[in-house]
């Protein structure tokens, strides 16, 4: 069974940079044909894709949110990252991690980021 968990800090400063890690169990990242997704969930507002790696490394952005994200991943430690470049109260969100197949089947359970000074 694939478990993902994500970690990093609840707290960020405005203009600072959003760190995520997601930790994947029950599989390898590098498995072909998944994709693995950071989703952020604002409060009161609907789920909202921010981009993915593929299994080859390969990455994907949302165009409104490509000029401040970079996904990356540790294929030694099973990790991938999620950056989120001068953050501000706007990027307070729930944030996932979640792995694509055919559909997003499965999910961390998010962590909650503020942004706030």
């Amino acid at each position: 069974q694939v478990q993902l968990q994500e970690s990093g800090p609840g707290l960020v400063k405005p203009s600072q940079t959003l760190s995520l890690t997601c930790t994947v169990s029950g599989g390898s990242i590098t498995t072909n044909y998944y994709y693995w997704s950071w989703i952020r969930q604002p409060p009161g507002k609907g789920l909202e894709w921010m981009g993915a790696i593929a299994y080859s490394g390969s990455t994907y952005y949302s165009p409104s949110l490509k000029s401040r994200t970079s996904i990356s991943r540790d294929t030694s430690k099973n990790q991938f990252t999620l950056q989120l470049s001068s953050v501000t109260p706007e990027d307070t969100a729930v944030y996932y991690c979640a792995r694509r197949g055919s559909s997003f089947e499965h999910w961390g359970q998010g962590t909650q980021v503020t942004v706030s000074s």
